[in-house]
């Protein structure tokens, strides 16, 4: 087997909060381990009874608290975004509790659930001018997601990946433009839905950023491909090439790639990687 770098370790839920207890006393209770997510998070309770999520935030302190100040704007906007309740500095790791949002991950994902999202993210327009772009690291490895070495190190297959989307990254500006909030990781089992099947909340907002919210979308289309294989996603397709520009599609999608198959290589199985090396190389989608 190649060396290939290790995998992302999982959230101890436990462990992170005795961490924020000691901290700050705010005296929070375990209630359990939230379901999904590749590094996880968990539902916990206020002394008052009311119900959180504690997460690990992305970066240092001053990081957060500034996706906590967008999240505000954005909830005071109508966004359903969540809360950040309590921010606890623990030196190499912020924790964060969360207000824990109605409703429930979706059990059916279908067209009509992939248009209420699109819609959704064009309410992202123009609130984010205030946040820093997120990079796509087509041209050097992100900071534990993105990985080059991954793809360099597997095999044929993901070293020709590879070099496509470093020959995207040199004929294409790097990272994104625009004033939208960016939502890094915009996907089915990032929304909750009611009983009714309508969104009640976005969650996962780890990495936000400042750019063009249609990145989200591809980021949605990737996600299409795995929770509704064998569907028609023709019009999703058709949609993205008439919002995006073709280097910008080619950006995003180059990005999406790496992040996929290089998270399937350290995380997942070879029936993964080639899951994605597949959609890679398949001529049906013409914005690459």
């Amino acid at each position: 087997m190649p060396d290939l770098p290790p995998p992302v370790p999982k959230l101890d839920a436990r462990v992170l909060l005795e961490a924020v207890n000691g901290r700050t006393g705010a005296g929070l209770e375990f209630v359990g381990r939230a379901a999904g997510g590749q590094v996880g998070a968990a539902f916990v309770r206020w002394p008052d009874g009311r119900d959180a999520v504690l997460t690990r935030g992305s970066g240092g302190i001053d990081e957060v608290r500034r996706t906590a100040e967008v999240l505000a704007a954005a909830r005071a906007r109508g966004l359903p975004v969540p809360e950040y309740q309590l921010l606890a500095d623990l030196g190499d790791a912020v924790g964060v509790v969360q207000e824990r949002l109605p409703g429930r991950p979706p059990q059916k994902v279908d067209r009509p659930l992939l248009e209420a999202m699109i819609a959704l993210a064009d309410r992202f327009a123009g609130i984010a001018p205030a946040l820093p772009a997120p990079p796509l690291y087509l041209l050097e490895s992100g900071p534990g997601y993105c990985l080059h070495e991954s793809l360099e190190r597997y095999d044929d297959r993901t070293r020709r990946l590879l070099g496509r989307i470093h020959e995207i990254g040199r004929a294409e500006p790097e990272g994104m433009t625009g004033d939208d909030l960016v939502h890094l990781d915009f996907h089915t089992a990032n929304v909750l839905v009611d009983d009714t099947g309508n969104l009640t909340g976005i969650v996962d907002w780890d990495g936000i950023g400042r750019g063009d919210r249609h990145f989200g979308l591809v980021t949605l289309r990737f996600d299409a491909h795995v929770r509704m294989a064998g569907a028609d996603l023709g019009w999703f397709d058709e949609l993205l090439e008439s919002r995006l520009s073709p280097g910008a599609l080619r950006r995003y999608w180059a990005h999406m790639m790496l992040r996929q198959v290089d998270w399937s290589i350290r995380h997942h199985t070879a029936a993964d990687v080639t899951l994605w090396l597949d959609f890679a190389e398949d001529p049906s989608f013409r914005g690459v």
